[in-house]
């Protein structure tokens, strides 16, 4: 049994909180704190600095900023909900820096995305993610996104660090390889956390024994996204299938630009957010806008 005893609320969904920006594309921070209650309130779990959270664009001083509020939001919330910061890093010091920053600020743990760019190798992959272990004492998710990182990170090595550092505790898995899934499903600890880094995977994955999602489309439907992976948890497949099939477009249509382009447009639509993005991102153009809409009408989203 995990010593992490708030780790059991990640079994359903962490929210890929998107970020919003004024004007002058500085963070919104009213508007992000009213953001992370509206996920608070639909039984969410907050996931501050990812990928959807435009981390890439964002200063060190912008992610501490972002760090923080999620942190004093979940404070404030009364629900004790669970506070994931991306501190990721195709540096291994840089990673430790953020990371300790946010053990420091009062996270619960830290999600660390496999070093892009530099194309280590795997027994690189373990030192990198050994080292970050050693640094801090809260738990770590792994994150392993070939698609945009170039590099995977093999079910060997997912299963090694899961036996070799006690605080390296789950994977967000976004390969998109069922075969590789099973492999490592099949070969961790009963306790360590296997998440769905897609969500129209979300239902392959907890059907092989995974259990949740970090969701970029509960953005937009906490609540629905919610209930999906409460019905998976309980084992209901019958309905867990319906919902899949009435959602896959919506999960499908929120990647037909680079995300987060298009679930920031569909935030618009819906009257959550506006869509503004730090370049080199920009908003979809007007043929994906016209799918995005089209999918959040047939929803009766909009």
């Amino acid at each position: 049994m995990s010593k992490f005893k708030k780790l059991d609320k990640l079994r359903n969904v962490i929210t890929a909180m998107i970020t919003p920006f004024k004007e002058d594309y500085s963070i919104d921070e009213p508007k992000y704190r009213e953001f992370i209650q509206f996920q608070i309130e639909n039984g969410c779990q907050l996931l501050t600095m990812g990928t959807t959270g435009e981390s890439a664009t964002l200063s060190h001083a912008e992610h501490h900023q972002a760090i923080d509020i999620t942190v004093d939001e979940a404070k404030k919330s009364g629900k004790d909900p669970f506070v994931l910061a991306g501190t990721g890093s195709n540096s291994t010091q840089e990673a430790i820096s953020l990371s300790q920053y946010a053990e420091k600020a009062g996270a619960d743990a830290c999600l660390i995305v496999v070093p892009y760019y530099n194309k280590p190798v795997q027994h690189s992959l373990i030192e990198h993610y050994s080292a970050i272990a050693d640094a801090i004492a809260i738990p770590i998710i792994l994150y392993n996104v070939p698609s945009r990182t170039v590099r995977n990170l093999d079910p060997e090595t997912v299963i090694e660090l899961a036996h070799k550092k006690d605080n390296i505790v789950g994977i967000k898995e976004a390969s998109g390889n069922i075969d590789q899934i099973t492999q490592i499903i099949k070969g961790v600890p009963d306790d360590f956390i296997v998440l769905s880094g897609d969500d129209s995977m979300t239902f392959h994955l907890m059907a092989l024994g995974g259990q949740g999602v970090v969701s970029v489309a509960s953005n937009i439907i906490p609540a629905k996204v919610f209930e999906f992976t409460e019905t998976m948890l309980h084992e209901n497949w019958e309905s867990a299938k319906k919902m899949q099939l009435e959602l896959y477009d919506l999960f499908k249509v929120l990647f037909v630009e680079t995300n987060p382009g298009p679930v920031k447009a569909a935030a618009e639509m819906m009257g959550i957010m506006n869509k503004r993005l730090r370049l080199p991102m920009s908003p979809p153009l007007s043929g994906s806008m016209d799918k995005i809409e089209s999918v959040l009408k047939a929803l009766n989203l909009i």
